[in-house]
């Protein structure tokens, strides 16, 4: 068996999903608590995005809570299946959840001037959100990779 950075079970796959599930939360709450984020659906996708994966990374990072307290390996076949599974969807939804968030900011800041014209939207506040969807999105395809890693070799 592999020992990877970020493999499941061990204390940096633990650190990985929490990270994951912080920067996640972050993202969220963060687009959820700025004025006029429901003036484009792809911010209200952002949003479920980043609750899917807070929920997925927080899982994830209990079964590893689990595993370190009663030292137990999660490196079989079928675990490894599903959290691959678990975690591509995951990635997919999250990185078109960011890159949609981002192409309306790109339209609100430099093609349209929405931002200057309604300064009752908190486009900065966006960026920052869209930021921490991108750094969460990362953390995810790390994890993803090590799974897919790890599955080739068991």
């Amino acid at each position: 068996m592999k020992s990877l950075f970020g493999s499941p079970g061990k204390p940096s796959g633990l650190a990985l999903r929490l990270c994951q599930c912080l920067f996640a939360a972050a993202s969220l709450a963060v687009m959820s608590s700025a004025s006029g984020f429901s003036t484009a659906t792809s911010f209200c996708y952002l949003i479920a995005a980043m609750g899917l994966q807070v929920l997925w990374s927080f899982g994830l990072a209990c079964l590893d809570i689990h595993a370190l307290r009663l030292n137990k390996d999660l490196h079989n076949h079928i675990l490894l299946s599903f959290l691959l599974v678990g975690d591509w969807v995951t990635v997919i939804l999250s990185l078109a959840a960011a890159s949609s968030s981002a192409g309306v900011m790109i339209l609100f800041m430099k093609d349209t001037d929405i931002c200057r014209l309604q300064p009752s939207l908190s486009c900065y506040t966006f960026q920052i959100s869209i930021a921490l969807a991108f750094i969460a999105w990362f953390l995810l395809a790390i994890s993803s990779y090590v799974v897919l890693w790890l599955l080739a070799t068991v």
